[in-house]
């Protein structure tokens, strides 16, 4: 009697990643139940390359601190076909896990070698975050400076002590400062709120898309959801950048 021959780990290590949802999410009611199926699977994201327009994220931006924000938030190669997309909430405990384990090799690995590109959107659920909206905005009047990505780490990185505090802005501008923003400029960035506009557009158009908790990532128009560790993301952009190589011949 014959044997059927096995199915190869790594796609059964992908269907099920891509068909699992993870606990190790921070969800809200209020957004659409289908776990990132529907706008990855119709391909209306902008992880497939096909929507990231002028080294932005988000169309029809009219403002500049709106187009310099969006731009600061991308990271890696123009060169890179291949996107990670963090869906994010920095008062998130799940999405601090995923950037204390994951993160920093991911960049090393993929972003620092070219292979691939990672970006940032604001998702944050101020329900269950009361702080999260601010962080954002912290975020994005740093990447107005293009230094969104040293206060998206220190964000993270003092969680803990800024989360519970009733008000969180001294905390936000020594971290600011500490990651080199102009300090004049990025005050009046946060006081008049100038990114609030983007950080909603983010809320509203990824939750259309089908997300209904952070941490959630999209990888070449695959959703996952939830703090995976670190080997199942390598696995999920292996097969990306091979696909994509492939298509590329």
């Amino acid at each position: 009697m014959s044997r059927s021959r096995p199915r190869p780990r790594t796609r059964t290590v992908v269907a099920a990643l891509l068909g699992a949802l993870s606990l190790s999410a921070c969800g809200t009611p209020e957004a659409k139940p289908p776990a990132l199926a529907s706008g990855a699977q119709k391909g209306t994201v902008v992880a497939s390359g096909g929507e990231v327009t002028g080294g932005g994220l988000t169309p029809g931006l009219s403002d500049s601190i709106s187009t310099l924000a969006d731009k600061g938030r991308i990271r890696g190669a123009e060169s890179a076909k291949v996107w990670l997309i963090e869906v994010s909430d920095f008062q998130c405990p799940f999405c601090k896990r995923w950037h204390d384990e994951s993160f920093a090799a991911l960049d090393r690995e993929y972003v620092q070698t070219g292979k691939a590109r990672v970006a940032y959107i604001n998702y944050p659920i101020a329900r269950i975050h009361p702080n999260a909206r601010a962080a954002s905005e912290a975020a994005m009047c740093s990447s107005v400076q293009s230094r969104f990505w040293q206060m998206h780490d220190a964000l993270f990185e003092t969680q803990a002590r800024w989360a519970p505090m009733p008000d969180p802005m001294p905390v936000f501008d020594s971290l600011a400062v500490a990651a080199g923003v102009n300090p004049t400029a990025w005050r009046s960035c946060m006081t008049t709120h100038a990114t609030i506009p983007l950080i909603d557009a983010d809320r509203d158009r990824w939750g259309q898309a089908g997300v209904n908790s952070t941490p959630s990532f999209f990888v070449a128009n695959r959703g996952l959801v939830g703090a995976y560790p670190t080997d199942s993301f390598r696995v999920v952009l292996d097969s990306a950048i091979a696909a994509q190589a492939k298509g590329a011949r």
